[in-house]
């Protein structure tokens, strides 16, 4: 496949969601060589803007025993979600849409140095990852590997692969254990908080309501009231809990 890009527009937040939802795909620039699930490099345009993004269509998703088949992208787009809602900003921006091989998520593409991830970052980074280290608790995380941690160019890191996310079943599979049994900080409680609060509302339902299941919402909100209860990083559960490979 073609390089890489190393740029992307500088845009904010809203305005890579809106080119996302609203920009024509012109180009499927080649199948991305990670991964179990077909996942495309795409050239998505919009006005006299053009940026890159990871393009997943539902039919390329691996049927998996564990998670109903022809879900795994609206998982992608329900961490962006839940992401948005606690307000950290660590999901890349991701929309579900039609693209050349059918309807998929696409998320924007994050130029990040290949060679960093998780085990290289160091302390340095320690409150971004524990953030991740959360969120991951919450969404169940069933696969986050060190390389799924992107360091931008700004010192920014972007948590992504969310496909296996949001199971009724206990599925926590992650590198990041730093903080098992740690306090959380206040500020991120006080998040945790008012995510618990959103995800009660019913008139008009959170937005999460029309991507995942009944059930899984619902486990979706004991994950968070779990947390509220203990304050504290929980601990690896029995069985394997490291995804594989790690990288």
């Amino acid at each position: 496949m073609a390089e890489i890009p190393i740029d992307q527009p500088d845009l904010s937040p809203e305005q890579a969601l809106k080119l996302l939802e609203e920009g024509e795909v012109e180009e499927i620039i080649g199948l991305l060589p990670w991964g179990s699930n077909h996942t495309f490099l795409v050239r998505v345009t919009h006005g006299d803007v053009t940026a890159f993004a990871v393009y997943k269509p539902r039919r390329g998703e691996r049927p998996l025993w564990d998670f109903p088949h022809g879900t795994l992208c609206q998982r992608e787009r329900a961490a962006y979600v839940l992401s948005e809602t606690l307000g950290w900003g660590i999901v890349p921006p991701t929309v579900l849409r039609h693209g050349p091989e059918g309807f998929g998520s696409v998320q924007w593409f994050v130029p990040h140095d290949p060679e960093q991830n998780y085990f290289t970052f160091g302390a340095e980074f320690a409150d971004q990852v524990q953030r991740i280290a959360l969120f991951d608790h919450m969404v169940n995380n069933a696969d986050r590997k060190a390389g799924h941690c992107l360091l931008d160019k700004h010192g920014r890191i972007w948590a992504i692969d969310h496909g296996v996310c949001f199971n009724t079943q206990p599925k926590l599979r992650s590198v990041i254990w730093d903080f098992a049994g740690d306090p959380i900080p206040e500020d991120l409680l006080c998040d945790v908080e008012k995510l618990c609060s959103a995800l009660e509302q019913t008139d008009p339902p959170h937005p999460l309501r029309e991507l995942l299941s009944l059930r899984e919402y619902e486990a979706l909100q004991r994950r968070v009231a779990r947390l509220l209860e203990t304050r504290s990083f929980p601990y690896p559960s029995t069985g394997r809990h490291y995804p594989w490979p790690p990288i």
